[in-house]
């Protein structure tokens, strides 16, 4: 396993790096615009927007719109346009999710609610939303501000459908699987979309890039649901087991409770939701989830998430952007070995 965790690794870096560097001059645009579009005459505005969009990550989303564009080789500029919108669409959800989650860290900081408060928190949100729709009406494309809009929509869906699952230990896999198509797939699949509607795509590539987009996400939600209770809080930029704190049922505590037996479910149902749960009953959950293999079975499954990606990929035109669409989602679901 751990010479397999070496080699996905190096790959998944190689192909970073090369996305990384296919989409950097476009990248310049859609950064500089984001930063132009968050500000505002409102003091507080700008400060908190710029506190989390200047925070780090990768912009995997904004990159995907670019790279789908630039894919299909007619990239008519609205990518610019289209990425942006993407990020303040993810970064107004982050803000909406710290609220509802009552979350103390994002990306490694004190979450902006913190800091500046929760109104606050929802009402620059909403303002990054209203900026998101504005750059899309400004390409006067009316296809691809509906493929956005649409998504926006199923988005604050899914954030509802999940508040209501909430600590429910009776969550099917179906139900989990509604909430990360919802609240996580959405975007990438509208971001991957709305990319190709730019890049000139047919038909056929605008459908091949959404079920890429769709299920990339699905195995992007997957990883990161696995890594709240393996990875480490400074990589992840949150704590470890906040998602069992918040009462969050992800694919590794349902597939825990199905087949735990009385005592173990009863431990995992103490420490679900409670946020005072302590390392100590955090480090016993995990052992029953290790027990029962359910971070395996996981990664599984987003392992065949990223199978069906790569497998849409062979509904456009063969290109080294391309291959390094493929090589990216072998890249996220490595994350968790």
């Amino acid at each position: 396993m751990a010479v397999l965790a070496a080699a996905n690794d190096e790959a998944g870096v190689g192909a970073l790096d090369r996305l990384l560097a296919a989409t950097a001059d476009e990248m310049g645009k859609v950064n500089a615009l984001i930063l132009s579009r968050a500000e505002s005459h409102v003091e507080m505005v700008p400060q908190l927007a710029r506190y989390l969009i200047e925070a780090g990550g990768k912009r995997l989303r904004p990159m995907l719109t670019v790279a789908a564009a630039l894919l299909f080789g007619k990239a008519d500029g609205a990518q610019t346009n289209y990425a942006a919108a993407v990020e303040f669409m993810h970064n107004a959800t982050l803000l909406h999710d710290d609220v509802v989650d009552d979350s103390d860290m994002r990306r490694g900081r004190p979450a902006a609610r913190i800091i500046w408060g929760n109104p606050a928190s929802v009402l620059v949100g909403d303002f990054l939303l209203g900026q998101a729709f504005l750059m899309m009406v400004e390409t006067g494309k009316l296809d691809a501000l509906g493929v956005l809009a649409k998504a926006a929509t199923i988005i604050a869906e899914g954030e509802v459908f999940q508040l209501s699952k909430a600590k429910d230990v009776t969550t099917s896999e179906a139900d989990y699987g509604e909430v990360i198509k919802a609240k996580t797939a959405t975007l990438f699949q509208a971001a991957a979309e709305v990319g190709a509607i730019a890049g000139g795509a047919d038909e056929t590539g605008r459908a091949a890039m959404r079920t890429y987009g769709l299920e990339l996400g699905l195995a992007f939600q997957i990883v990161d649901d696995v890594l709240d209770y393996r990875g480490e809080s400074g990589a992840m930029g949150k704590n470890t087991g906040d998602d069992l704190r918040e009462g969050k049922m992800t694919l590794p505590v349902i597939l825990t409770l199905r087949e735990a037996n009385p005592a173990e479910r009863e431990i995992i149902a103490a420490s679900l939701g409670n946020v005072d749960t302590s390392e100590s009953a955090l480090a016993q959950v995990i052992a029953i989830m290790e027990r029962h293999n359910a971070f395996g079975r996981s990664v599984e499954q987003a392992r065949a998430h990223v199978g069906r990606a790569r497998a849409a990929l062979a509904g456009v035109p063969q290109s080294e952007m391309r291959n390094i669409l493929s090589d990216i989602a072998e890249f996220y679901v490595s994350r968790a070995y």
